[in-house]
């Protein structure tokens, strides 16, 4: 099986513009190499329909830039900066997997692009949520694809975030909280998003959770 995975843009210096750059982090590397599963990464827009007909599904991971709030309605804070570049690729990453009817699974930053992409809006800062890994409790909805993969009311979960969902798009349900109310799990037919990062725990049951929803029926 062949899935793709978004990259990410590292900006450097302006004096070095050529030395920009495309990456990966690691940990999906050996997460996806013990399952015997190609990771195809995407760098193009213009190939993007090829890719959504080759591959069987589209992680978006994380991100350490977030999206600019015009995007869903919202002013910008003060003394905060955006970039486009990101959330632009990761639109039409989804529009083109969605078209092709392959499953997405978002990741952090990448949750919360497709839930802006389906017209949802996010908390554009939470203090004390970009906590560099500090684990918390998530409370799981019966019936959910969570629930589905752990059989448990309660797991455990790293926080990097400080952002998250606010409203949920339409037609999507979260389906996973922290106490304080936070949206740890967005789904829908053939879309998930987790706001952690299940690739830093090497959750290889939730990526072959992933995997298996990607085999055609």
């Amino acid at each position: 099986m062949i899935l793709a995975i978004a990259t990410r843009i590292e900006h450097v210096p302006e004096e070095k513009p050529f030395d920009d750059r495309f990456y990966l982090t690691a940990y999906f590397k050996k997460i996806f190499d013990d399952m015997g599963i190609i990771l195809f990464p995407l760098i193009s827009d213009k190939t993007l329909s090829t890719a959504a007909d080759m591959a069987s599904g589209l992680i978006l991971p994380g991100s350490y830039t977030d999206i600019d709030p015009s995007y869903y309605g919202h002013q910008p804070l003060k003394g905060k900066s955006y970039t486009k570049d990101e959330y632009k690729s990761d639109m039409a990453m989804i529009r083109a997997f969605e078209q092709a009817g392959k499953p997405i699974l978002g990741i952090c930053g990448g949750m919360q692009s497709i839930n802006v992409y389906f017209g949802g809006t996010l908390h554009q800062q939470i203090p004390g949520h970009f906590t560099d890994g500090a684990m918390q409790t998530a409370y799981l909805t019966e019936g959910s694809f969570l629930h589905n993969i752990y059989h448990k009311d309660q797991i455990q979960i790293n926080s990097f975030h400080n952002q998250a969902v606010d409203k949920v798009a339409p037609g999507f349900k979260v389906t996973a909280k922290t106490k304080d109310g936070i949206a740890e799990a967005i789904e829908r037919e053939n879309i998930i998003g987790v706001q952690w990062h299940p690739e830093v725990l090497c959750d290889a049951d939730f990526f072959r959770y992933f995997v298996n929803m990607c085999i055609p029926k």
